[in-house]
């Protein structure tokens, strides 16, 4: 997102209550809204308006907000808030699977959605300094390169599809490694990536993440589990 324009926002909700309020509200924190209230026209609006963020209903008729979700992360790279109006963890639990940045449970304060959509747009920002754009700052382990400036993920060269929730865990986890973490410490450094204490959130993050950097992700090297403490990260896929 460029910072010299308005974050764009597409609100897909099949509530028409939700969508007005949600789209007159966002618009005098100053951004430009779009409004979608099924897949097909969220389908129509996406190519033209390129959103920065979409606020995702998760009950819908038809193709619903999860299904809706996993077909955009696999086509874009935009991340999603999911909206549920039953709020239980098994939903969180489902969302963040299918790659959902974050996740707020309806009844909502719209200042608390602003809050999140804020946090993620500055997750998902990174503006460049003027030595980064000749020589990013980078982060190896393995056969892996953690770009931090582009928010890439590479392994030999080849890039890896990561999320904004599954870079900001591994940031972390690079910034802190040979050492056990518990999942409240890495909630703290989240900074408001779940203001719930909502511990299974770091395990499906964690689970994710496995699939994609470990050779076995039943026996993972680089994050192992630590019983009763949490994870540690040992980017030489041994404890220094």
């Amino acid at each position: 997102m460029e910072s010299s324009r308005q974050p764009r926002i597409l609100v897909v909700d099949d509530d028409a209550g939700i969508r007005d309020l949600l789209r007159d509200y966002l618009v005098k924190q100053g951004m430009e809204v779009e409004t979608a209230r099924d897949g097909r026209e969220m389908d129509e609006r996406l190519p033209g308006f390129e959103p920065d963020l979409l606020v995702m209903d998760l009950m819908m008729p038809g193709e619903d907000g999860l299904a809706l979700t996993r077909r955009v992360k696999a086509e874009r790279d935009v991340p999603v808030i999911m909206l549920s109006a039953r709020g239980e963890d098994i939903d969180r639990i489902v969302g963040l699977e299918v790659g959902a940045d974050d996740y707020l449970a309806k009844p909502f304060n719209p200042r608390e959605l602003l809050a999140r959509i804020r946090a993620v747009l500055r997750r998902n920002s990174t503006p460049a300094k003027a030595d980064e754009a000749d020589d990013p700052e980078q982060y190896r382990f393995g056969p892996f390169s953690l770009d931090l400036a582009a928010q890439r993920l590479l392994r030999e060269g080849e890039e890896i599809t990561i999320t904004h929730a599954e870079f900001a865990l591994l940031k972390i986890f690079s910034e802190h490694p040979n050492r056990a973490l518990s999942r409240d410490q890495i909630m703290d450094w989240l900074k408001g990536f779940e203001r719930d204490p909502f511990d299974r959130s770091i395990d499906v993050r964690v689970t994710r993440l496995r699939r994609k950097i470990e050779d076995d992700p039943a026996n993972p090297v680089y994050i192992r589990t630590v019983w009763g403490q949490g994870y540690l990260f040992a980017p030489k896929g041994k404890v220094a």
